[in-house]
């Protein structure tokens, strides 16, 4: 015998939605009661698909109409679901052809020097570029582009804030330090910074770019993760000083980022302050900090050096005064920097013709 549809809708007004205080009857929750070969069969709706109370209700359903009709009169499988369908998630940086990450194992090596006057030598050749300081904890890319006192403005396009990078020597630009004081010091906890770097990556109109650099914070951290799971970084260089102390830090940071969970292939190593030669005295070269100590480095890992640069006065110079060294055609620093974009740009032309597509890091705890 058949139970009436009205039978049972009586009987499951008396589930209530936790949220919503109102029954899922009147609320027109329900939205099927049939019968399917003898079987009663239920639908019920919900508005969104992430309602934490899904499971809860239709075990109400369940106990309430087999306690008013009779044990096995609804079946659980007999309790259909229906849910939105969730929108589709907007690609993230889809015009970006190749997201290079710029890694240093210790703070002090001239990470940023290298970040900024390789982005300027790879506008130079040509290329569209894009720059983010995603180094939180010291933002100098708007001092070394003379853009400090700059801030870039916004746009809205259907419903979502896009921020407009700043653009100086071919280079779009964004920074957590055109969101602070200079002056200020950036005390942010870890969920703060990894914050602060998924708005610059996902809102940033960024548009067509052949490469866009990403200036790390130093050492391995939640930056450095957040980072592989918002986008699939085509490939990393690491900047290091020839010296034994910043060689180790090297190590770990080529290991994190070559690790079976991250696996972002390692374009290679560019070592910094190679070696000492006063601008008087273009010819004589002091290795202060160790001879080659990346080259060999580098070998025993098998691996790339993209460059060697000297420790040279106009290199401070140039971006203390927010005139990147490699703007300065002819200038032999200026060319180092020239030579390391077309080593990168090589590295990442073989990168992408002998390995897949980097894919974003899925990182989950057990």
């Amino acid at each position: 015998m058949e139970i009436q549809k009205e039978q049972v809708l009586e009987a499951l007004k008396k589930i209530r939605h936790p949220e919503t205080k109102e029954n899922i009857v009147t609320s027109d929750m329900v939205s099927d009661v049939q019968y399917r070969e003898g079987e009663l069969w239920i639908g019920l709706k919900f508005s969104r698909a992430n309602d934490p109370f899904i499971q809860s209700i239709k075990k109400a359903c369940l106990r309430t109409v087999n306690s008013t009709f009779g044990e096995h009169t609804l079946k659980p499988e007999h309790i259909q679901v229906l849910v939105p369908e969730a929108p589709p998630k907007r690609a993230v940086l889809p015009g970006v052809k190749n997201i290079v990450a710029v890694a240093s194992g210790k703070g002090g090596v001239g990470k940023s020097t290298v970040a900024v006057n390789l982005a300027v030598a790879l506008a130079q050749s040509g290329s569209r570029v894009g720059l983010i300081d995603a180094d939180v904890y010291g933002p100098s890319v708007p001092l070394m582009f003379g853009i400090g006192d700059e801030r870039p403005s916004a746009r809205t396009e259907d419903g979502v804030e896009w921020i407009i990078p700043i653009e100086k020597h071919g280079v779009k630009l964004l920074s957590v330090g055109f969101f602070v004081k200079p002056e200020d010091a950036v005390i942010w906890r870890g969920p703060m910074a990894t914050s602060a770097l998924k708005q610059l990556i996902t809102q940033g109109d960024w548009g067509e770019l052949d490469y866009l650099l990403i200036d790390l914070p130093p050492g391995t951290g939640d930056v450095h993760l957040t980072m592989v799971q918002e986008v699939p970084v085509t490939g990393v260089v690491i900047v290091s000083t020839p010296q034994e102390v910043a060689l180790a830090d090297v190590i770990k940071g080529i290991n994190m980022f070559a690790g079976e969970k991250i696996n972002v292939p390692v374009l290679g190593i560019v070592e910094n302050m190679s070696w000492f030669t006063p601008e008087e005295l273009p010819e004589n070269k002091y290795y202060i900090f160790g001879k080659e100590g990346c080259k060999n480095l580098a070998e025993k890992l098998g691996i790339e050096l993209l460059g060697q640069i000297p420790i040279v006065q106009g290199i401070r110079e140039s971006g203390d005064f927010g005139m990147p060294i490699a703007l300065k055609a002819g200038n032999p620093s200026g060319e180092a920097f020239r030579l390391l974009a077309r080593a990168v740009e090589k590295a990442l032309i073989a990168r992408n013709i002998e390995l897949e597509p980097t894919r974003k890091v899925e990182i989950t705890t057990k």
